[in-house]
């Protein structure tokens, strides 16, 4: 029987377009879960070759983008806008 080759997956190497990594960014952010989000804006940082933000060095800005990190917002948004990506708010309907 052959042995089957496996590797990790990694979001960061599919995530080619700025379109890809919106829509990424979006359908995490439609799951509401917070560790969801963080783990996706390190990936979509990874895919842009982000390596750290003003004030936060790459150490620290992939172990608070991690899915285990639990950054403060006030670095989720530095981290979106660095990104080139805005937050908007929709109404949802019950």
């Amino acid at each position: 029987m052959a042995k089957i080759k496996t590797r990790l997956w990694d979001a960061a190497e599919h995530l080619k377009t700025d379109e890809d990594m919106a829509a990424y960014l979006e359908a995490a952010l439609e799951e509401g879960d917070p560790a969801l989000v963080a783990a996706a804006l390190g990936d979509i940082a990874r895919a842009k070759g982000l390596s750290r933000i003003e004030g936060l060095g790459h150490e620290n800005l992939f172990q608070a983008l991690s899915p285990e990190g639990k950054p403060e917002f006030s670095t989720v948004f530095k981290i979106i806008q660095l990104l080139g990506f805005r937050l908007h708010a929709t109404v949802v309907q019950a």
